[in-house]
């Protein structure tokens, strides 16, 4: 019985996962093309966020210690905000937007480094970058990054 119920509940907790990271990347866009268009249109930068979604252990607690934080959220009104996703498992992502995400890497992330951000604005110029995370809980560099650029 015990494992019955286990059994019932890890559909429910994964279920709870992916809901809750379309939940803490709903604003965020997934084609460059539009979100550039979009910043052009909102006279914002574009902050384009590299993750490895389901492989990247600094990405996920990143996730969780910064973007789901009111913190950022604060923040993430003065940017049109691009979320490039390289995963490993291949159904993740449609293999056009796969191909797409790679594209993006190889011309604003040229070093494959994960996680990185890159602030651009809406004429598509490279202003900064900010790369990693050392999952201690510590957002204060990421919060100034995005405080500096807004």
């Amino acid at each position: 019985m015990k494992y019955t119920i286990l059994l019932f509940l890890i559909p429910l907790l994964s279920f709870g996962q992916l809901e809750n990271e379309s939940l803490v990347f709903a604003n965020w866009q997934t084609d460059y093309d539009t979100a550039i268009k979009q910043a052009k249109h909102e006279n914002k930068k574009l902050l384009v966020y590299f993750t490895g979604s389901d492989w990247c252990g600094p990405c996920k607690m990143l996730k969780k210690d910064l973007f789901a934080k009111e913190e950022f959220r604060a923040f993430s009104d003065s940017y049109v905000m691009l979320y490039v996703d390289i995963p490993r498992n291949v159904d993740i992502l449609t293999p056009k937007q796969m191909q797409n995400n790679k594209e993006l890497l190889k011309k604003l992330n040229k070093k494959g480094v994960f996680p990185f951000f890159k602030i651009l604005n809406s004429n598509e110029k490279e202003l900064d970058d900010y790369s990693g995370y050392n999952m201690n809980g510590e957002i204060s560099y990421h919060l100034d990054f995005l405080k500096k650029n807004s």
